[in-house]
């Protein structure tokens, strides 16, 4: 596997020529847009047939490609955004090995946008214990999916987005995966901290729009 350089990091083991999407929602697909705008080739996945997303791929252009759930885990960066009920179901049987698992959820039940039984933690603590073997950055979860997938270059700055997580690499990588796109970055540190910050419901982050200048 090559090295490849992302933003102002390299990584001798994260290949970023595709990123697994699992989830092909309103923020599955506007990560799609904008990974492809980046020049990066995307897997989608859904809960149905790849061919339910002929569609979808049609429409982000060549990079893209609709897989299965397994194909799209395939990539040592995936992004995972579905409904919190079909959360354990869209993750189960998959071996992460280590790969980098974006996780863009937010722990909602419809109708309501109630709050899911968390059992004391934050969302990303609870998906964690669902993926053994992958290294979870929280990310891309609080935007609306219609700003996620406009231009992040905005008002002369970059808009941003909030990371969490407790691997360091795997953190950096994705803070460099979301500089490729043009997104600016903030760290809150830990799962358990960040994680909480960024929660919808629940957290005071979900919906803030801010841009970084300079």
């Amino acid at each position: 596997m090559s090295s490849t350089t992302i933003g102002n990091s390299v990584s001798n083991n994260i290949n970023t020529g595709t990123v697994g999407i699992i989830g092909a929602g309103a923020i599955g697909q506007a990560m799609a847009k904008r990974l492809v705008a980046a020049g990066i080739d995307v897997i989608l996945s859904n809960s149905r047939a790849p061919e339910t997303l002929a569609p979808v791929v049609d429409a982000l252009g060549p990079r893209s490609r609709a897989g299965t759930r397994q194909e799209a885990a395939s990539a040592d960066i995936v992004f995972v955004s579905v409904n919190w009920s079909r959360l354990e179901e869209a993750l189960d049987g998959i071996d992460w090995n280590g790969r980098i698992l974006i996780d863009a959820n937010n722990p909602v039940l419809l109708p309501g946008y109630r709050l899911a039984e968390l059992g004391g933690r934050n969302s990303s603590q609870v998906l964690t214990d669902l993926v053994p073997g992958a290294r979870v950055v929280k990310g891309f979860n609080t935007l609306l999916a219609s700003v996620l997938a406009s231009e992040p270059q905005q008002a002369g700055g970059r808009r941003v987005v909030f990371l969490s997580g407790d691997d360091r690499e795997a953190k950096s990588v994705v803070a460099g995966l979301a500089d490729r796109l043009d997104f600016a970055t903030i760290d809150l540190g830990s799962l358990e901290v960040g994680g909480t910050l960024q929660q919808f419901p629940g957290g005071p982050l979900p919906a803030v729009n801010l841009v970084k200048l300079g």
